[in-house]
């Protein structure tokens, strides 16, 4: 194998819990996201339009969906005889038990062999649930000129939010000296964004150390951080300045995806320097209605829309039928909405079928009983069903309302 500058580890293998009923069949970076991407193509493109042309994906929960989606990873450009694209599952070694990765850190200590083949000087470690346009490259070039063992991505967040990230505290010339992880009393507003860059010769050094360590969580930010700290370690970090977000919860998906229909808060999708690019099906152009109406929405190849969608964005194959409704909604791949239903405020996953005169989700109304309506995929909602707000519909709705 020819030798690598960097290569990039993708942490893919989460389950991504607080996203409840959408990951109870995949991992959380295959969940459809902005009309016809999936989330790990963010960090993938990234990759590609930075010039890293090798990336581990290190898969664990439901990876059946993530592992056919990427392939041979011919749509980022990564179906490469030296480098491309490479599915790292969790693996059983001669004479020991087959084991989960452990945390983030043991997750890369079981490919060390994978990452020993490329010999690279520099690793970059990325998280695949994370929606945002990054150049690695810029990064890379800070860590070179800093001389550091550890480059850290930062976002600067307001005082309030810092309580819910791990902060980092720096110097003048922007060197690490504490790392605090969801502080009360923060003392910086650096959020780090888990992205790291580190020399390899060094993060290998501490791997080692860290797996040998039986009270270890095995957690970069719990334990390779705090120790390279505590040993004097050269760390910076990287200053970000752009949209980034982390879509972890049934809230912050639905917001990036509103966002996604304002180039002024989000990101660029048409923007050719830095293409994002997906692996999409083959389908015919969208079709509207001679009284359909699509205002401020984006609707993709496939759909039908007979009726009226407003502020929404829908995948491919995605039907709305005379005299429905959609407003404020995300509508996944094959979805129906039947005549005369309305859905509003929510999120319908792959397949989900929305009978006639059925209502899903509601307006905001300012009340703590108020949210985001979930259906999960292949299900239906009966006729003249009322689904209320926040509902996490994971069972078919007979007419009459759901629980």
């Amino acid at each position: 194998m020819r030798r690598k500058q960097m290569i990039a580890m993708l942490l893919a293998g989460g389950q991504g819990s607080r996203l409840g009923l959408l990951t109870k069949v995949m991992a959380k970076p295959a969940v459809p996201f902005g009309g016809k991407y999936r989330i790990i193509d963010f960090p993938l493109s990234n990759c590609v339009n930075s010039g890293i042309d090798t990336v581990g994906v290190l898969t664990q929960y439901r990876p059946l969906e993530l592992n056919s989606y990427i392939g041979n990873g011919q749509p980022w450009d990564l179906d490469r005889s030296d480098g491309g694209v490479h599915i790292l599952p969790p693996y059983m070694r001669e004479g020991e038990k087959g084991t989960w990765y452990k945390g983030t850190a043991n997750a890369i200590y079981q490919n060390l062999g994978f990452i020993e083949l490329y010999d690279p000087e520099y690793v970059l470690i990325l998280s695949g649930d994370h929606v945002y346009k990054m150049d690695y490259s810029q990064m890379l070039r800070r860590h070179k000129e800093t001389g550091a063992a550890c480059t850290i991505s930062v976002l600067e967040v307001s005082l309030e939010e810092a309580t819910r990230f791990g902060i980092l505290n720096v110097d003048e010339n922007d060197n690490i000296y504490e790392f605090e992880e969801k502080p009360r009393h923060p003392k910086s507003n650096l959020a780090s964004m888990g992205i790291y860059i580190f020399t390899w010769s060094k993060l290998r050094e501490y791997l080692i150390a860290d797996e040998a360590d039986e009270k270890s969580s095995n957690d970069f930010g719990k334990n390779i951080i705090p120790a390279m700290l505590g040993a004097g370690e050269a760390m910076t970090v990287y200053r970000f300045s752009g949209y980034w977000k982390d879509v972890g919860t049934i809230d912050s998906l639905w917001d990036a995806n509103m966002d996604m229909l304002s180039t002024e808060t989000s990101i660029d999708l048409y923007d050719q320097e830095w293409p994002i690019y997906a692996r999409t099906p083959t389908k015919p152009p969208h079709f509207m209605g001679e009284h359909a109406v699509a205002e401020h929405s984006m609707v993709t190849g496939g759909c039908e829309v007979y009726g009226r969608v407003e502020n929404s964005v829908l995948f491919h194959s995605v039907i709305v039928e005379k005299g429905a409704v959609v407003r404020y909604s995300i509508l996944m791949p094959g979805t129906i909405v039947k005549a005369g239903a309305v859905v509003e405020y929510a999120i319908l996953a792959e397949n989900a079928a929305i009978c006639e005169n059925a209502h899903v989700g509601a307006s905001p109304d300012g009340s703590d009983s108020w949210g985001v309506a979930v259906v999960a995929q292949n299900l239906r909602v009966g006729e003249g069903a009322v689904v209320p707000p926040k509902a996490m519909i994971t069972r078919n709705v007979k007419g009459g309302g759901a629980k």
